[in-house]
């Protein structure tokens, strides 16, 4: 099962395998991080996005990194990552492979759309988007993600939706939740509560938890007490915890520059300092990028930089209210 394998393989002391790469920055031509006027052609066709997700998932692999993240709602991620592991047999045999429903990707392969993305939880949009993933991952497919779970979202109390998921997850797939907004700590605790037929339904939770928005770290420890895979996103803030920030905060910069790795490697590596994380992704875009960030698997902080790092949180309301006016670009 997907749980296991991604256990196994993302233990402490496993370097770049802690690391997974996350495809949303590729799989569609708009996303909300900072600097992709930088870090992508102006003109982005499909075939110029599928030849860099493809590049990156080579890189990705060289490195280490054993763990892939896709969506639905990442346009065609999950198409590219089919395209790959179709043709790289020996790798696709050693990598766990995510992706996630629940969002619908409704932007036509367009920067300028007005609606990029749109939620649901219902059951029938997890039928339609699971047919959707199986045509293309089929057996391939390790873990299935319930997309930005919050308090208020369907997918804790649907018991029918429930129920398919864990004849999903009795065929073999691992199932579990992502989360968003200023409540994940709520959320999170509510999914480790969902129980069908007695056993517990959701094996693994990714949030975001950044220097900037650490709220969700006890729910976090406590899913990773209770034997769930945790998986930490957005650990760069989409881009304020790196030198495409406009105002990179000065504790990190004074991090980055006394050990001499970039700001990203520092935010990252604050990261995999949790016990409780089982991997961290890497939304690289480039492959300096992700070279950048895969070094954080090697970079050690004491406690007085740790400490001076985690003065830099913003309450949730001001991280998530900042998060949500970042342009799509």
């Amino acid at each position: 099962m997907g749980f296991e394998r991604l256990a196994k393989i993302a233990t402490p002391g496993a370097g770049a395998a802690r690391i997974g790469l996350g495809l949303a920055a590729v799989g569609r031509p708009a996303y909300i991080n900072l600097g992709r006027d930088r870090d992508l052609p102006a003109e982005r066709p499909v075939e110029v996005m599928r030849q860099r997700s493809q590049e990156l998932l080579d890189a990705a692999y060289a490195a280490g990194v054993r763990y892939l993240d896709a969506a639905r709602s990442y346009g065609r991620a999950e198409e590219f990552l089919a395209g790959w592991l179709r043709d790289r047999p020996d790798a696709a045999r050693n990598v766990v492979v995510g992706s996630k429903w629940g969002y619908t990707y409704v932007a036509d392969w367009r920067t300028d759309a007005e609606t990029h993305e749109v939620k649901d939880h219902g059951v029938r949009t997890f039928e339609r988007q699971r047919g959707l993933t199986d045509a293309l991952l089929g057996d391939r497919l390790d873990l299935y993600q319930i997309h930005s779970v919050t308090p208020d979202s369907p997918a804790l109390t649907d018991r029918e939706l429930q129920a398919r998921l864990a004849e999903l997850a009795a065929e073999g797939v691992t199932v579990g939740v992502s989360t968003s907004g200023p409540r994940q700590a709520e959320a999170i605790r509510a999914a480790l509560a969902v129980e069908v037929e007695g056993r517990p339904l959701f094996r693994t939770v990714q949030s975001t938890y950044n220097l900037l928005e650490p709220s969700a770290g006890a729910a976090l420890a406590e899913a990773h007490a209770a034997g769930r895979a945790v998986i930490v996103k957005e650990a760069v803030a989409n881009g304020r915890l790196t030198e495409a920030a406009e105002r990179l905060p000065a504790a990190l910069r004074q991090v980055a520059e006394e050990t001499g790795a970039t700001p990203d490697a520092v935010a990252l590596a604050a990261v995999l300092h949790r016990p409780w994380v089982t991997v961290v992704l890497s939304g690289a875009a480039t492959t300096a990028q992700l070279r950048s960030n895969l070094a954080a698997a090697d970079l050690r902080l004491d406690e007085r930089r740790l400490t001076e790092l985690e003065r830099l949180a913003e309450t949730p309301e001001t991280y998530w209210h900042h998060r949500s006016e970042l342009p799509w670009s």
